[in-house]
């Protein structure tokens, strides 16, 4: 059986659905929501709910992060971002949240781009994850490929308890001409934490990522809301069929490791409590927030939201948008809700989800019934 159709004569594609593709379908039993567990493991790690922050200077600073961890989940600090570029952020994220109100502006990104040439200061890495570490939250600090090798010392010395590496796509076997590239698998192999790296979009890479021993693989291109990366490259990989295809190289790659399991991360596009419903569904077994997270009163982008591929020097792909303030971090995550749109909540409407499908655990409920249903607008 292929699930290939053909696009035209010289060119054949797989059909992929995105999570505005899918609906979830109850069964024959439901659970009070109170019965529900929504807490999440990752190599000795536990967490009271599923949700990871995006490491994101507009959703997370040191303060947001133990915030967050305060309440359960897991703040990654983006350690090539404002907060290790400056002693204190705070005026170049007010002028950042100041500009002009427009989207896709030259103007902005241009200053963008300006603002994020100051360079980064490894003392600065180790204050800010010091900060966190000394609230008693676990410790998350992300790093792109291209930073690794720079950085990654200065970061385990400072005590990161989980190490994200983070790019738009990342890969195990990365070519280069010009300079010898990070092997990750050699590199995972030597650290004494957990590492969790991404982004992967389908089965192949993610396999690869498995087998290099990363504890975490992130499945998309991350910056759902912000990102313009399918307008300014063409790489795009809906998200449903994406985190089924990552979902399934885990259970592959269990059956070749002999039951080593890799954790499926959904990163990217999960604006509403609905997505990280579906996202977990589909197979993820935690999300990666950055708009959702964005709109909390604490976050430090004000109602702003960008992702590094906003500020690239050469080639940015992304834009600063405005997706608002919903409220405290605590209604964000646990209500009381007061908005219709699945922007507070989130975790509650998860809770509800799995109790009116009947599952009482995240791993059972991967296994709830999903049919294909393109969305209609409601």
């Amino acid at each position: 059986m292929t699930y290939e159709i053909e696009i035209g004569r010289g060119k054949r594609g797989r059909r992929a659905y995105s999570l505005d593709d899918i609906a979830i379908v109850p069964n024959r039993r439901t659970r009070d929501p109170k019965d529900v567990s929504v807490s999440w493991q990752i190599d000795a790690y536990k967490f009271e709910m599923p949700v990871i922050a995006a490491p994101m200077d507009s959703a997370m600073s040191p303060e947001s992060a133990i915030a967050l961890g305060r309440l359960g989940g897991l703040g990654v600090l983006d350690l090539e971002g404002l907060w290790t570029r400056y002693e204190d952020p705070q005026s170049v994220l007010d002028e950042i949240s100041a500009l002009a109100d427009e989207t896709a502006s030259p103007t902005v990104t241009r200053r963008m781009q300006e603002l994020y040439k100051a360079p980064i200061q490894p003392e600065l890495i180790t204050t800010r994850l010091a900060e966190i570490r000394t609230s008693g939250v676990t410790v998350a600090g992300s790093l792109t490929p291209q930073r690794t090798q720079e950085h990654y010392k200065t970061v385990v010395a400072a005590g990161v308890d989980i190490f994200v590496i983070r790019g738009t796509t990342v890969s195990a076997e990365h070519v280069s001409k010009n300079h010898e590239p990070l092997n990750l698998k050699q590199f995972i192999y030597e650290l004494d934490v957990p590492v969790i790296v991404g982004g992967a979009a389908g089965y192949t890479p993610a396999l690869h990522l498995m087998r290099t021993g990363a504890a975490g693989v992130l499945v998309g291109f991350g910056g759902g809301a912000t990102t313009t990366t399918r307008r300014a490259l063409g790489i795009h990989s809906p998200m449903a069929s994406a985190i089924s295809d990552v979902a399934a190289a885990r259970r592959d790659y269990m059956d070749e490791s002999g039951g080593r399991y890799v954790h499926v991360i959904a990163d990217g596009g999960m604006g509403s409590s609905g997505d990280i419903v579906k996202a977990i569904a589909m197979g993820a077994d935690a999300v990666m927030l950055g708009s959702a997270l964005a709109r909390a009163e604490e976050a430090p982008g004000k109602g702003w939201h960008w992702g590094q591929e906003a500020h690239h020097l050469e080639l940015p792909r992304g834009d600063r948008v405005n997706v608002g303030t919903v409220g405290p971090l605590e209604e964000v995550l646990f209500g009381p809700g007061h908005h219709t749109n699945g922007t507070s909540n989130l975790i509650g409407a998860l809770r509800r989800s799995m109790a009116t499908t009947g599952y009482s655990d995240l791993k059972e409920f991967q296994r709830v019934d999903v049919v294909v249903s393109p969305y209609s607008g409601r």
